[in-house]
């Protein structure tokens, strides 16, 4: 009877927006909340939650995407000291809503979570981590409990790019070096962004060293060879770059609209919020005047009524009010639900299975779908690992399941990914289609930049830096993605432009050999990205 495994896969997005000056910084708040909105619902309590196990002596094994993008802005000193700021404003409105909700104590005690969470991210954040969260991921791995994959320098979508070998290799390699720079050793995995992939994708990240990459489904069902046993068992490409399939039960069974777990009434409403619902005087400092709001987590609603006509600011009904308590319950029995259901699949799975030692499922997990969806969601994640005694299977990474790597079956996947109707379709909208003709002109016209001055140094050479850094900006999906769902859709325009914009001045200055020296100063302090980045790398390969 093989073995049955769980791969629980988490994956962290996260554009690249940073901005210096101050205006700036209040014009586009909504937009850098993004990040510290993640930060503090999201990463924080996962290191938590990983630090909580280990004190409780509970094994787990976890797998991890953080993007070089995230890692980057995160060792920012830049972005850590607006964090703080963001904090110190976010605990002066929540001390406020403590005592403008006082006339009804549930209310009030969220209002009073709330503001002790806030604290201990203060007081975690500058104290406990040195204001670094990502040496506090690179130790759990150490230690062998969690596992991050590596992926491209900006979230590129593979398949679009498929033909332009020099650009796969360029933000490959750039997401590697982030890696080797981040977490100072050198990944088994690479996480295809959005799982896209399509025939050659294999060839480049194989040709650096990776064993394994994950793939959609549908990849895999629709194969040229019909893979014997499914999506339970890894299967390898032909140049042996193993490939495991993500299970999309957790779109299904975590955020179906109709019965997955994060609709159930007694969660809390994310939806609702003090910073939404309050007037505008009533909510600076911590957003203000004039600018777009954003979340603030003072969030009272549970989820038994979500009427768009309700614009009361606090419940008006005790059974509108989020209970923590209810939800905890809650979380344990879908917790213990998930097992079950995990438990039933690779029962059937081993009943079937053609020679293999093994079963697993690999459960991928949108971070952002999670906090925006789900509060809840971590400390569900915490339950599946405290129930383990009721799982008839293990816990684990897919490193740990590639010990026979060499005699998987040999497949020809198919062209898909985790987008749109499952072919990344929505990246070519209506909405942000425009997009694509630029990029893919820089992108030309950087091969050919690196090829024409192969041996340059000096300003020329910050110059070509600036302008592989400047198009892995304007390449990342996630610019498309906001677009085609209506988020900050100007703020998206003006980013891309930008990066566009610089990329060109730059290919018409090495054009007519002059340079503004003054304005590849200010650009390269306001995209500090890829210190390491030699823009040899987009070169042509034999």
């Amino acid at each position: 009877m093989p073995q049955k495994k769980l791969v629980l896969l988490l994956n962290a997005n996260q554009e690249y927006i940073r901005h210096l000056q101050e205006e700036d910084v209040k014009k586009y708040a909504p937009e850098i909340n993004r990040l510290f909105e993640a930060v503090t619902d999201t990463y924080m309590p996962l290191l938590w939650m990983f630090e909580k196990l280990e004190e409780d002596m509970i094994p787990f094994r976890i797998q991890m995407v953080l993007p070089s993008v995230l890692c980057t802005l995160l060792e920012d000193t830049v972005v850590q000291a607006q964090y703080v700021e963001w904090l110190t404003r976010a605990e002066l409105f929540c001390t406020k809503e403590v005592k403008r909700v006082s006339k009804n104590k549930k209310v009030q005690d969220l209002a009073q979570k709330r503001l002790e969470h806030i604290q201990k991210c203060r007081a975690d954040f500058t104290e406990r981590y040195g204001m670094r969260l990502v040496p506090q991921f690179a130790e759990h791995q150490k230690n062998g409990s969690l596992e991050i994959m590596a992926t491209t320098g900006t979230s590129l979508f593979m398949p679009f790019y498929k033909e332009m070998k020099e650009i796969l290799s360029a933000q490959v390699e750039t997401g590697l070096l982030a890696y080797k720079h981040f977490f100072g050793e050198i990944p088994d995995g690479f996480w295809l962004p959005d799982l896209g992939y399509a025939e050659g994708v294999e060839s480049i990240v194989r040709a650096y060293g990776i064993n394994y990459t994950v793939l959609d489904p549908r990849s895999t069902m629709l194969a040229k060879e019909l893979p014997e046993d499914g999506i339970f068992y890894p299967c390898r490409f032909y140049n042996s770059l193993a490939a495991f399939t993500a299970k999309k039960i957790a779109d299904k069974v975590l955020f179906d609209e109709d019965d997955g777990y994060a609709v159930n009434p007694v969660y809390r409403n994310e939806n609702r919020d003090a910073a939404f619902d309050l007037p505008a005087k009533d909510i600076v400092p911590f957003i203000d005047n004039g600018t777009s709001r954003y979340a603030s987590g003072c969030k009272y609603f549970n989820k038994s009524d979500d009427s768009q006509d309700d614009y009361s600011v606090i419940p008006e009904n005790e059974s509108e009010i989020y209970n923590p308590e209810e939800a905890l319950v809650q979380v344990q029995k879908d917790a213990e639900d998930f097992i079950t259901r995990i438990n039933k699949e690779l029962d059937a799975a081993s009943k079937v299975a053609v020679n293999t030692d093994f079963v697993s499922e690999t459960v991928v997990i949108n971070l952002d779908d999670l906090r925006h969806n789900w509060s809840e969601g971590i400390s569900w994640i915490d339950s599946l690992f405290r129930m383990a005694d009721k799982a008839d299977f293990e816990f684990t990474s897919c490193r740990y399941l590639l010990k026979n790597q060499y005699n998987l079956q040999k497949i020809t996947p198919y062209y898909a990914s985790n987008l749109g109707a499952g072919y990344g379709e929505n990246l070519l909208s209506n909405k942000n289609s425009w997009m694509m003709r630029y990029v893919m002109k820089a992108s030309e016209r950087m091969v050919d930049l690196a090829d024409r001055f192969p041996t340059d140094t000096g300003l020329k050479a910050r110059l070509l830096d600036l302008a592989a850094k400047e198009l892995m900006i304007a390449q990342d999906s996630g610019w498309a993605k906001m677009l085609d769902e209506d988020i900050s859709p100007e703020y998206v325009k003006k980013v891309f432009t930008e990066s566009i914009h610089a990329f060109t001045m730059v290919f018409d200055s090495l054009g007519s050999n002059t340079v503004s020296t003054e304005w590849l100063t200010n650009l390269e302090a306001e995209h500090p990205l890829f210190p390491w980045m030699n823009y040899r790398i987009f070169s042509k390969k034999q």
